[in-house]
Parts: C-alpha cells; structure tokens; sequence
C-alpha cells in the first residue's frame, strides 16, 4: 500500500509499505476512505530529527471494513466506519468513566508498531470498542462532517465538556484553527450565549460566525486580553477554551478568564513550563483542566446532530488532496493557506 512518512523536520514522503494484517484477535484491518492533516502534524513537520525517521503519520480516518480478527463482534466486513485518533478497549475501568485515552490496552496510532491514517489502510488494535459503525449510503458532504468525529469535533467538544460550558455561559475560545471553530460550534450547542473568538483569520472566524461565536477579536497579548475584558465588562468570561497549544496562547487564556473561571486546554502543549501561581491561576481560583480528549466517549452522542444536518462540523475542511499530494497539503496547512486539508482515497 501507499502510506505516508515523516523523514525530519519539512519532508514528508508517500511511499510504498506493507499492508496492515491482522496481528492480535481483537484487531480489524479497514480500508480507508478519508483521511486528514491534523493541527498536532504540524509539530513534526516543524521540529522533527533524522533519528526519529521515518515515522508514520496521521490519525483520523473513515473507512470501510475489510478484515476482522476472531475476537471483534458486532461488525462485518463492508461496514463503514469511523475510528478515533486514540485506540480503546471500551470495557476498562477508565473508559466506562469516559476517559479513553487513558485505556490501558489503548493506544496511538503512528505508534508502538501501529501504522499512521495517512495511507491506503490501517490495522486498528482494538477494533470492537474503537469503531464506530456509520451510515453505508453516506455521501461525500456527509462523510466531512463524518470524518470530523475522529478527532477535531471530539476535541473541541471536550474542550467545552471539561469547562463545565452551561446555557447562558460567557465563553472565550482561543485559536481559529479546525478544533478551535469546532469548540466554538460545542460551546453553542452546550448553552453559551455568549462566545469570544479570539483569531485573525478572517475566511476562519467567518466559519466561526456560522458556528456560534458573537464576537471575534483579532488582536493578540495583552492587546487581546484587553479587548477581551473590555467586552465583558473588565471581569473576563468564566469558560476559557484554549485550541492552539503554544505558550502565548495560554497567557492569553490566564488573562481573559475571569475569577473562579475555567481554563480548558486542548491545544497539545508545546511547552514545559506555565503560570499557575497566586498571581495567575491561584489567587483568581481559577481552574485548569482539559488534556487529549476521549473522543470514542462524545461518538454517540455528537453523531446524530451531523446525521440530521442539525450541525456541519465538515465546514472546516477547506481543501481535498489525494494521499499522494499529502507532502502539498502539510505546507498549505503550514502556510495558512488551507484551514485543514482532507485525504481522499
């Protein structure tokens, strides 16, 4: 098959590989039909060395079942379906209390062995509580939005989930990348009222518009805080949806979080070390939470508002690429001149 592989830091190759088989009974081969460049790609494709080479890439995908190990039930082979990023038995202990990603027989795809999405197929460990069985007669508008609970939609509703995001909230949502529109769209859907998109990308807070948010503020630092506070009557909102993942994005949620607020993050930290003494968090009572999001935990209750057309989550997909253009579709995401690009096979 054809799959593919980060090299270092700018060079992504398609190249041939070994097709997935099944290597434990619980396991599920599927041949995928759409796959994505994610956000968290990026960091890679900006830091990475020669001695983590080659490494397999992606981590979204919808796809058709082709193979089944003798330990999967409730799934046939041709059924369509959908896995998220993380791989989950979804009996233990931790995924009965909705925290997937702390499965301790789950695990990552482009990883220990387990081969990336970014490719013809995938091997999928766990197979019976990782995928989601979808609508076989799905069309391709459909299948964007589909494609969405992988990862990007489940994530930004995680964001809003953790926050305790309630009707009538005031919500800031920092980041007008794929999952920071969608934690937009969450917030809406959970109740705020009010929503605060902090971005800059006019063509991205314009989908953020359609999505829910009421006020965009493209300033960034202490400017952006400013603004921020003066639209809220200098306190701040209580919510605080964090969806980049650098440094100065969280002191921007420090600042636009009001007394005994939330800060929610689920942008990966590309940082160490962060502000959480009397000064920032402490002696505001402010509460820091959020973390990978357990997407497989939100699946069922998000999928039947994109079957119905209540929600188009799709929306951020603004490019299609072949899998072998994927190199193309990383430097337009790295460029900012595509908001997420979608792998069609």
């Amino acid at each position: 098959m054809r799959a593919a592989f980060m090299y270092e830091a700018g060079d992504l190759r398609v190249l041939d590989a070994p097709d997935p088989v099944i290597e434990q009974p619980t396991d599920a081969v599927v041949r995928i039909l759409r796959s994505c460049v994610c956000g968290t790609d990026l960091h890679p494709y900006h830091s990475m060395t020669t001695d983590e080479a080659p490494r397999a890439m992606g981590h979204e995908f919808i796809g058709v079942v082709e193979e089944l190990g003798s330990e999967v039930s409730g799934f046939r082979r041709g059924d369509l379906v959908v896995s998220p990023f993380f791989f989950a038995d979804n009996t233990c202990e931790y995924c009965r209390a909705g925290l997937h990603t702390a499965c301790p027989n789950g695990g990552w795809y482009s990883a220990d062995g387990v081969n990336g999405a970014q490719a013809e197929a995938a091997r999928v460990p766990q197979a019976q509580g990782t995928l989601v069985r979808l609508p076989a007669d799905a069309d391709d508008a459909l299948l964007s939005s589909l494609l969405t609970l992988a990862d990007v939609y489940g994530t930004g509703y995680h964001a809003a989930k953790q926050a305790g995001v309630r009707p009538g909230d005031a919500v800031t949502v920092i980041g007008d990348g794929a999952v920071g529109l969608l934690a937009v769209l969450s917030a809406r859907q959970l109740g705020a009222e009010r929503i605060i998109l902090m971005g800059r990308h006019k063509d991205r807070t314009d989908i953020g518009r359609l999505f829910g948010a009421t006020d965009v503020v493209p300033e960034r630092g202490e400017e952006g805080i400013a603004t921020v506070r003066e639209l809220t009557g200098g306190h701040g909102t209580r919510a605080v949806l964090e969806a980049v993942g650098h440094l100065p994005a969280y002191e921007m949620a420090v600042g636009a979080v009001r007394a005994g607020g939330v800060i929610s993050r689920v942008g990966v930290p590309q940082y160490e070390q962060a502000p959480i003494g009397f000064d920032s968090l402490f002696g505001a009572n402010v509460t820091l939470t959020g973390g990978p999001a357990p997407v497989r935990a939100y699946i069922d209750a998000l999928l039947p508002g994109v079957l119905d057309g209540t929600v188009d989550p799709g929306r951020v997909f603004d490019r299609a690429l072949s899998l072998e253009e994927t190199p193309e579709g990383y430097r337009a995401m790295d460029r900012r001149e595509a908001l997420k690009v979608m792998i069609t096979l």
